[in-house]
């Protein structure tokens, strides 16, 4: 198995390849090792001291470390834990798993602007963040402020807030005149 990595613009952050499907349907994020009981992929890779956070995608890992540690010591060791899943036979999630629709409901007044809403960030916001090892969920919509979550490699990463200003707000405007504004929410 050659498992390939990529950086993300998040420097404590990279995206790991295993070359077939890690998840089949949405993500699932586990900011925290207390968080990864139902899978044994994050349970590995928690396992790998200095990492401190693993997000789970379609077809990538995307794992986050401490400041203090360098990629250089981690990487193989990770790599290492990646591999020794896959080769495990174990599932990536146990049981039916926290895979995440990415969004959150909403009915009423506004659900045909929400509706909207999550279609753009369907079709042109989750791919462009899944190529960096990320993802976006929606929380909620309100006075013309959408309400996001960052997740993966676009939490914590220094240009999260332009992406959230710069790019998501924009294009939500653009399309839809009733957003005024897109804020960043902690989960």
């Amino acid at each position: 198995m050659f498992i390939q990595t990529e950086s993300t613009p998040n420097p404590a952050t990279l995206k790991f390849l295993p070359g077939q499907t890690v998840l089949e349907a949405g993500t699932a994020d586990f900011p925290s090792s207390d968080t990864a009981d139902k899978s044994p992929l994050a349970r590995r890779v928690f396992a790998v001291n200095g990492v401190t956070g693993v997000f789970l995608g379609n077809d990538f890992v995307t794992v986050t470390k401490s400041e203090d540690v360098d990629w250089d010591h981690i990487k193989p060791a990770v790599l290492g834990a990646v591999m020794e899943h896959y080769q495990s036979g174990q599932p990536v999630i146990e049981g039916d798993g926290p895979a995440a629709s990415g969004h959150a409901e909403h009915t009423g007044e506004n659900s045909e602007i929400v509706d909207q809403i999550k279609d753009l960030l369907d079709s042109r916001v989750r791919p462009a963040v899944a190529q960096d090892g990320g993802d976006i969920t929606f929380h909620g919509f309100d006075r013309g402020v959408v309400y996001l979550h960052m997740q993966g490699a676009c939490a914590g990463c220094p240009s999260s807030t332009l992406t959230l200003k710069m790019g998501i707000e924009n294009l939500l405007r653009h399309y839809i005149p009733e957003v005024t504004e897109v804020r960043p929410v902690a989960v």
